[in-house]
């Protein structure tokens, strides 16, 4: 092995590990707040999905790239190569439909009674179970064909017909139905983005709109606290920018890697890379950001003050 792909395999690796234990973390302090009687928000539970549908991006493309990378045994089965695949792209649709519902919602939440969202700031949280859920199947139904295109690397000779992906190969097909199934997955993914970006230019319209009329109060202390839905929109437009410069980066690579029929193994990786970067940063930003992690967080340590002084009594 070169020293360039031990060096990628160490940065895949290291994705993979740090990626997988901040979400596992995440996902868990949400279901001990659950436990201990908060009640968490709509946006938390669309959140709670985000974190699966990273996790299911880094288990299913991480760890058998990295098993690839450093020339341990590749997936002979075709059952796991293409369940494998499956669940990355259902995990990157949910991801994507997560950060579009988010925008959403923080738009009918931030909006003035006098707009025309005014209707769905009430409705809006009624529907947000049923909406991602809605998100699961619809990126189960667009991908069920994906699989099929997928095959196991049953030896390590080149086959010609067959596009290498390092851990399974991907079977060539005619360019033109290519071209048309791309699209039909692009379209969702294209969609959200698209609406994502429209409700991200939205919340920075009405924060803006905000701050001019609250400029004439002339108390600093007033002046510089900003409401709790304020900084909801910020960290969600935060998260929702970080997300949006990722995907664009990881879209031009899976345009170059449709470009050649045997794309290089170096193109593949950096792929890898790049598409990780989101699932592996978000749950950081999310602990950052989230009050109600925080809240978990103190009522760990009152928890663990109370229980000393018992001991002491």
């Amino acid at each position: 092995m070169t020293s360039s792909f031990l060096i990628i395999g160490m940065i895949i690796l290291t994705q993979t590990v740090v990626g997988i234990l901040g979400n596992f973390s995440l996902l868990c302090s949400y279901i001990v707040l659950h436990c201990m009687g908060y009640r968490l928000r709509s946006t938390d539970f669309i959140l709670k999905h985000l974190i699966v549908a990273n996790s299911l991006v880094l288990l299913c493309k991480g760890v058998p790239h990295t098993m690839a990378v450093f020339g341990w045994k590749h997936i002979r089965s075709d059952v796991g190569c293409k369940l494998l695949f499956f669940l990355h792209r259902v995990g990157r649709g949910v991801s994507i439909s997560s950060i579009f519902l988010l925008s959403v919602f923080q738009v009918t939440t931030i909006s003035p009674w006098n707009s025309r969202w005014a209707a769905l700031k009430v409705t809006a949280p009624k529907y947000v179970i049923l909406s991602i859920f809605l998100c699961w199947i619809l990126q189960m139904l667009v991908n069920i064909i994906f699989p099929f295109h997928m095959t196991g690397k049953w030896s390590d000779r080149n086959i010609t017909g067959e596009k290498d992906f390092g851990y399974c190969s991907s079977i060539l097909t005619d360019k033109t139905e290519d071209a048309l199934y791309a699209a039909l997955l692009l379209f969702p993914d294209v969609l959200c983005l698209g609406l994502t970006l429209w409700a991200g230019s939205s919340m920075v319209l009405i924060l803006y709109r905000h701050k001019q009329q609250v400029q004439h109060i002339r108390r600093t202390d007033a002046s510089s606290r900003s409401c709790p839905e304020s900084r909801a929109s910020k960290f969600i437009l935060l998260l929702g920018s970080t997300f949006v410069y990722f995907y664009i980066l990881s879209s031009i690579c899976q345009f170059l890697l449709g470009l050649f029929d045997q794309p290089s193994r170096f193109l593949v990786d950096i792929t890898i890379i790049i598409a990780a970067c989101f699932p592996t940063v978000s749950p950081f930003l999310l602990m950052s950001h989230n009050s109600g992690v925080h809240r978990l967080y103190f009522a760990g340590i009152r928890y663990a003050k109370s229980s000393t002084i018992m001991r002491k009594v």
